[in-house]
C-alpha cells in the first residue's frame, strides 16, 4: 500500500481514449499545478469531473488537444522553432530512459500508456548528438585505459633494443 506521501505524488488524467489513468508526478509539478489553479480561481468551474486545463482567452473553454496544438504553432511562428506536443512527449520519454538513474523501459512504457514495449522503443531512438558524445567518451576512456597499461617485459633471452628495431620504437617500453 503506498504511503500518503506516495499517493500525493500521483496525478490523475484522462487520456485521449477518455479513460481515467494515473501517473507519477514530481512535487514541482503539483506546485505549478496549484499556482495555475490559484490563477484560474473564479474563472473556470470547479469539480472532479471538470477539465483541468482551460484556455486563457475569454470566455474560458476547456483546453483541447487542437487548441494546445494551435498554441504551439503560434509560439513557433514567433520563436522560429518547430516544437510540438508530440516532440515534447518524445523528449520526455527519451530523458526518462537516459537521465541517471535510468528508469526501466517498462516504467517509461507505463507512463506513456503504450500496450507494447516496441511502441515505446520508437520514442527512445537516440539523438545523433548524444550518440556522438557517448562514442567520443567511449574512445577517450579506451585511450585512457590503454595509456595506463604497462607493456609486458620481453621474454628472457630477448633484448629490448633488438625488439625495438624489429617492431618499432615503443613496443617494449
Amino acid at each position: 500500500m503506498p504511503s500518503h506521501r506516495d499517493r500525493a505524488l500521483v496525478a490523475f488524467y484522462v487520456s485521449t481514449g477518455a479513460r481515467a489513468s494515473e501517473l507519477p508526478a514530481s512535487t514541482d509539478a503539483f506546485v505549478w499545478l496549484r499556482l495555475y489553479q490559484v490563477e484560474m480561481e473564479g474563472l473556470v468551474p470547479r469539480g472532479r469531473r471538470q477539465p483541468l486545463w482551460w484556455t486563457l482567452r475569454r470566455p474560458a473553454r476547456p483546453l483541447t488537444y487542437h487548441a494546445a496544438h494551435r498554441m504551439f504553432e503560434r509560439v513557433n511562428e514567433r520563436a522560429g522553432t518547430t516544437a510540438t506536443l508530440h516532440s515534447l512527449r518524445h523528449n520526455a520519454a527519451y530523458r526518462m530512459a537516459e537521465d541517471p538513474p535510468t528508469l526501466p523501459f517498462t516504467d517509461v512504457q507505463l507512463v506513456l500508456g503504450h500496450a507494447q514495449l516496441t511502441t515505446t522503443q520508437i520514442y527512445l531512438t537516440p539523438r545523433k548528438e548524444d550518440v556522438i558524445r557517448r562514442v567520443l567518451a567511449h574512445h577517450a576512456e579506451q585511450t585512457r585505459q590503454a595509456a595506463q597499461r604497462i607493456a609486458p617485459l620481453p621474454a628472457p633471452g630477448y633484448r629490448p633494443e633488438t625488439l625495438d628495431i624489429l617492431f618499432g620504437s615503443g613496443v617494449t617500453s
